[in-house]
């Protein structure tokens, strides 16, 4: 009876199988590229994400990806980071609606497939290589593609090792 409950594939039918195995279509995983970001200051106030983004939108400016926070009654102050479409118009429209500060700064923006596994790939690779992570945010964009944005000790050598490791 046990030897009855125990297949064996023959050695012929093992091969074939093996070579039926998913082929990589040459498509990769993720695309890496440079970004600017720029990140601004106000006063916090009631409706100020509505003021930023009627003003970025009056300047003709496309927000391509961006947050927004303010961490309590007592900081007093909000934070946006964005990747715009247009530097110099964003920050000229940022300044004129009050802005305190703004800084731009490299990031790198990696769009990949929206599955389970995707940041834990790039994270794992740029973990590997002794770069530290200082902050990511990330969105999906149309449910099969994520985008994430990342700002790392070494954006350069991390892009170069995202870019190799495709």
């Amino acid at each position: 009876m046990a030897k009855a409950a125990q297949k064996t594939t023959p050695k012929k039918a093992r091969s074939t199988a093996a070579k039926s195995a998913p082929k990589k279509t040459g498509t990769p995983e993720y695309t890496a590229k440079t970004a600017k970001e720029i990140t601004v200051t106000f006063v916090d106030s009631v409706g100020l994400t509505a003021k930023v983004a009627a003003a970025l939108a009056a300047a003709n400016v496309n927000i391509l990806a961006g947050t927004g926070y303010s961490a309590s009654e007592m900081r007093r102050m909000a934070t946006f980071t964005f990747i715009v479409d247009d530097l110099v118009k964003a920050e000229k429209a940022l300044y004129k609606l009050g802005a305190e500060e703004i800084q731009d700064s490299s990031v790198i923006v990696a769009e990949m497939a929206n599955r389970v596994g995707a940041l834990k790939r790039i994270s794992k690779i740029i973990a590997d290589a002794g770069i530290n992570i200082y902050y990511f945010y990330s969105t999906t964009s149309s449910g099969k593609t994520a985008t994430c944005v990342i700002k790392t000790a070494d954006d350069q050598k991390t892009l170069k090792l995202l870019r190799e490791a495709r």
